[in-house]
């Protein structure tokens, strides 16, 4: 399995989002310009400038006809991603670090940092199909939760928002009334902050990796605790595959620690779990820094990593893998 390296942002990589259909990859970074790449051969087809400060988070309409973005500089811009152009504009009070679109993409959840004594806060925007009548109004905004939610996620049929962060709990939300219906049981919970956080295909559970060298699996509708996952290293982010029973962990020490590692120590390599039995079955390795961003190609036979390194790795299945018994 030879990985494709794709060279384009200058600084360390924050997230990864394949389109629906699996052709394209959408990346974003430290250095204020999300870029979109073929999937197939790692090619750049194009980037959405007009940001200015990191970019923490994309989402990717189910037709790849809008990309939105959450940013440092405190905006989530709405985008045209055949053109690049800027359809959109939600500006906040501190920076934007998680966005969503609904399932019909009517909805977007924007997640905002606490900053200056504001508090972190959930923001539901209503999209619109004709940019030109897009409003900035919240349809909802959702406050409570201590320290920062790095990712809130729609529930099955954008009848709730799961958020989680830094306080290591997991919230279910209800969309229309903003109330708390589940938040998850310290006991059995992350114990330090909860990096990222990803859905089934099917939406019916969901994964978390967090500080505490864990991920976790979780239902969806009833915040029940499915499987846990343990590692050596604090995992930054986490995939499943769409096709197999495999878990993928990525991440690292801290960027400071970096310098004193060699990364043929395997310490930056991306982890496959068996989902079901829990066991590690493989490594991916190849990053010089920890590993940031995670995204497995919906049909199942690639998937991409993204480094502190500011590098994408985007690795093509051999055959071998498909094949693998435990």
């Amino acid at each position: 399995m030879r990985p494709i390296l794709m060279k384009g942002h200058e600084r360390p990589l924050t997230f990864l989002k394949y389109n629906r259909d699996g052709d394209l990859l959408f990346s974003c970074a430290k250095d204020h310009t999300p870029t979109v790449w073929f999937a197939d051969n790692g090619e750049r087809l194009g980037t959405y400038r007009g940001h200015n400060g990191a970019v923490w988070c994309c989402d990717v309409s189910r037709d790849s006809s809008r990309l939105i973005t959450g940013s440092a500089d405190q905006t989530a811009m709405l985008w045209d991603v055949q053109t690049g152009t800027q359809l959109h504009t939600f500006t906040f009070d501190s920076p934007a670090r998680s966005v969503d679109f609904s399932v019909g993409d009517k909805l977007a959840v924007i997640t905002t940092d606490p900053f200056m004594g504001l508090t972190s806060a959930i923001h539901v925007k209503r999209i619109s199909k004709d940019p030109s009548e897009q409003i900035s109004e919240s349809v909802l905004v959702l406050k409570g939760p201590q320290g920062r939610i790095n990712r809130a996620v729609w529930g099955p049929l954008n009848k709730t928002i799961i958020s989680a962060g830094e306080d290591a709990v997991i919230r279910i939300w209800d969309a229309e009334t903003g109330k708390i219906l589940k938040e998850s049981d310290k006991e059995i919970g992350h114990k330090k902050g909860i990096t990222s956080l990803q859905k089934s295909v099917d939406g019916s559970h969901f994964i978390t990796g967090s500080l505490d060298k864990s991920a976790k699996l979780w239902d969806i509708r009833t915040l029940t605790l499915i499987k846990n996952y343990t590692t050596e290293r604090p995992v930054n982010a986490v995939t499943m595959s769409p096709l197999l029973n495999h878990v993928v962990l990525g991440g690292g020490q801290d960027a400071s620690a970096v310098t004193t590692t060699d990364h043929r120590a395997g310490k930056f390599e991306a982890k496959f779990y068996d989902k079901i039995l829990t066991e590690e079955i493989g490594g991916v390795k190849g990053h010089f820094g920890p590993i940031n961003a995670l995204a497995f190609n919906p049909d199942g036979k690639s998937f991409a990593s993204g480094g502190e390194d500011g590098y994408v790795r985007l690795h093509h299945f051999d055959q071998d893998y498909f094949n693998i018994k435990i």
